[in-house]
């Protein structure tokens, strides 16, 4: 195997492998269309989008149509729900292992240096994923409030998970060549200026946008002490913990350096947007309190609650220890990501912080802001 890499190159090999993939799936889609693509391409990928942008709790293929599991026939077709399977779990890791290694060619053809630049450079585009699904959550509670989507299938199914990812992925993709294009051509001193710019553009047309939803649409209305709170929250959290680690522990941030920082209060934000949208919502002018969207978010909250006693949940909430759990998790990272990791390969070290903010950010930016504008 190692031979035929070097005989035709490591990018031709991943670009054939991506083409040959995703020519067969096409072809079995049309060949056997009922076997390829309802039974395994809608089933297991495409249905769960329909039903997330619809608000379904399940969707059924039935003779062409998709409809609520509730007005199907007992014979209909298969049937999908919102989230993930292991089955789609089998199809988005490998998909997402060949877009890293894509990632990891890009960034060497461009030649890009100065890793923790483009680190930085990347934040706005970290929270415009978070803010850019809330504008699907938007989309939904518009047809549960009046049947209709502000924005049409199949355009809304690229801002739901997973599809969003690689939405967001394109458009910061486009920018990191833009960007690297103008500094190259000296029109600006470094790609990092027009990376940040561009970042900040996109994230603040989309919260533009739900902000003109929520003052403009009767399903949506704007809550302005949940980022407040949010907000401060997370960066009071950030600091105890960075505060404890320059004190107690400073040889835990030597490689990550400032952007230890970044990783921390990314993750804080999530813990917190979780705490205050599952518990305190209400408390902050919201009718209800937000519903876990992810599995681990239920089940910490879950065991929380049925373990310390019914008073003290009521008194401190059940979603208090996923906080924990993600500081303890940015901290972890932290301390992996040692000055051996950056100095050995600091190109893969800065891509898989990246990643890691992302995972963070992404989500805590949507709760909070789902809670914001109470979609």
């Amino acid at each position: 195997m190692d031979d035929f890499i070097d005989r035709f190159g490591a990018e031709r090999v991943w670009a054939a492998t991506v083409a040959t993939l995703a020519v067969a799936v096409t072809l079995g889609a049309v060949i056997f269309p009922q076997r390829v693509y309802v039974e395994f391409i809608w089933q297991y990928f495409w249905g769960p989008v329909v039903a997330d942008a619809h608000s379904w709790n399940c969707v059924a293929w039935a003779g062409g149509e998709q409809v609520p599991c509730t007005e199907a026939a007992a014979n209909a077709g298969p049937t999908a729900e919102p989230g993930y399977t292991f089955v789609s779990y089998a199809g988005y890791i490998p998909t997402l292992v060949l877009l890293l290694i894509g990632i990891i060619f890009l960034v060497r053809r461009l030649e890009i240096e100065r890793y923790r630049a483009g680190f930085f450079a990347l934040f706005p585009f970290m929270l415009f994923g978070g803010a850019l699904r809330v504008v699907e959550d938007a989309n939904a509670a518009a047809y549960e409030y009046a049947g209709e989507m502000a924005i049409q299938l199949p355009w809304s199914g690229f801002i739901i998970s997973p599809l969003i990812y690689f939405t967001v992925f394109f458009i910061a993709l486009f920018a990191v060549v833009t960007s690297v294009w103008l500094e190259r051509n000296d029109y600006v001193s470094g790609y990092e200026y027009p990376l940040a710019g561009i970042g900040a553009t996109v994230l603040t047309v989309t919260v533009a946008y739900l902000a003109y939803t929520a003052a403009t649409e009767p399903y949506a209305e704007f809550y302005p002490l949940i980022p407040l709170v949010v907000l401060v929250g997370a960066t009071v959290a950030t600091a105890i913990t960075w505060f404890g680690i320059e004190t107690y522990a400073p040889e835990l941030n030597r490689g990550t350096r400032y952007m230890g920082i970044v990783v921390i209060w990314a993750h804080a934000v999530d813990g917190v947007a979780n705490v205050i949208g599952l518990d305190w919502a209400t408390t902050l002018g919201l009718p209800a309190n937000l519903v876990p969207k992810h599995p681990i978010n239920r089940a910490i909250a879950n065991t929380t609650a049925d373990v310390l006693p019914a008073d003290v949940v009521s008194a401190t909430g059940s979603a208090w220890p996923f906080l924990l759990v993600k500081l303890a998790a940015a901290v972890f990272v932290i301390w992996i990501f040692d000055e051996t990791v950056f100095e050995d390969s600091p190109r893969y070290a800065v891509l898989l912080m990246i990643t890691v903010v992302a995972v963070g950010l992404g989500p805590g930016t949507r709760d909070m802001l789902r809670a914001t504008f109470g979609v």
